[in-house]
């Protein structure tokens, strides 16, 4: 899989900043530009970052996403909070509360070696997704993990035992959907448009019925006078 799907579609730093430009050009988007947490000349736009946020406001066309979370993903039942996640992710859909989508982002490039900060990396994504699947197998409920990866030099020529890894988390259902390099420019975009089709209510962005409100606060009346 690694050398028939994989090894094609990474880039290096040249090649993803001409494909974030193009994409610029073409969209201009709302969003600020993020950049990576290198200074003098290797800092520059995160051009993975860059180009998720523009190809999901591009897809999306209106709805809230959280582009660059700055608090971790709760997850509640509308009265109290079920579970708080350990890390914060590079994306929510659409919010970090209750969310129906997340995704996390490993773009390196620039970088000379395979260090123990990319390889932490993979071992953090697969605490996530442990996370998320001890989370449906005991509520049932489902948030929908990606990760998105990417530089030819990182990943293929020092870090290809990791890819490995990946493939091996994706085999265990710890992520959802892996992309590798430019395959998000096409790939992405449809993950982002089958979000709309779920039949899915963030009751703190769109309105609640008041019947629903109603229930909910007999409900909790209910549980308060059990002393739950």
């Amino acid at each position: 899989m690694i050398e028939t799907s994989i090894e094609s579609n990474l880039m290096n730093r040249e090649q993803a900043k001409g494909e974030f430009e193009a994409l610029h050009t073409m969209y201009g988007g709302t969003l600020p530009l993020v950049y990576n947490k290198q200074s003098g000349d290797k800092r520059h736009s995160a051009y993975l970052t860059c180009m998720i946020n523009l190809l999901t406001e591009q897809a999306l066309q209106g709805p809230y996403f959280n582009p660059n979370p700055q608090g971790l993903i709760v997850v509640t039942d509308h009265i109290k909070p079920l579970r708080v996640f350990t890390r914060r992710m590079d994306g929510a859909y659409p919010s970090i509360v209750n969310p129906l989508a997340i995704w996390e982002i490993k773009e390196y490039y620039g970088s000379t070696t395979f260090g123990s900060r990319i390889a932490d990396g993979v071992y953090e994504t697969m605490l996530d997704g442990e996370e998320f699947a001890e989370l449906r197998e005991h509520t049932g409920i489902e948030v929908k993990h990606y990760l998105i990866v990417d530089d030819y030099h990182t990943w293929w020529q020092q870090g290809k035992s990791y890819l490995c890894r990946i493939i091996d988390m994706l085999h265990m259902g710890l992520v959802d959907e892996v992309l590798f390099g430019k395959e998000d420019l096409v790939r992405w975009p449809e993950i982002v448009k089958s979000w709309l089709n779920s039949d899915y209510i963030r009751p703190d962005l769109r309105p609640t019925s008041p019947k629903v409100l109603r229930e909910r606060r007999l409900e909790s009346r209910t549980l308060w006078n059990e002393g739950k």
